[in-house]
């Protein structure tokens, strides 16, 4: 898994446009191994991530959990502080 993708299920306001578009476009560059695709190759690049982003936005508005949504700010602290022991 690319590590640029994000969770973005159960969160308090739900992921944005903006947030499932990125994760899309990681998921298409990861598979497709480029990050710029060819002139020959723009316009299946794109409707790939737009497919993508469509179909995550369907996944994400299906899932259901029991879970309380969890709080942006305290997951991206969490994720610091796990960077911090990891790279010191």
């Amino acid at each position: 898994m690319c590590r640029n993708i994000r969770p973005l299920n159960n969160f308090e306001p739900p992921a944005t446009g903006d947030e499932v578009t990125a994760a899309a476009l990681q998921f298409v560059r990861k598979v497709s191994g480029t990050t710029k695709p060819s002139q020959a190759n723009q316009e299946v690049f794109d409707r790939a991530v737009a497919e993508i982003a469509h179909i995550t936005r369907h996944l994400l508005d299906d899932l259901v959990t029991t879970a309380p949504p969890k709080n942006r700010e305290a997951e991206a602290e969490k994720a610091r502080a796990r960077a911090r022991l990891r790279y010191g």
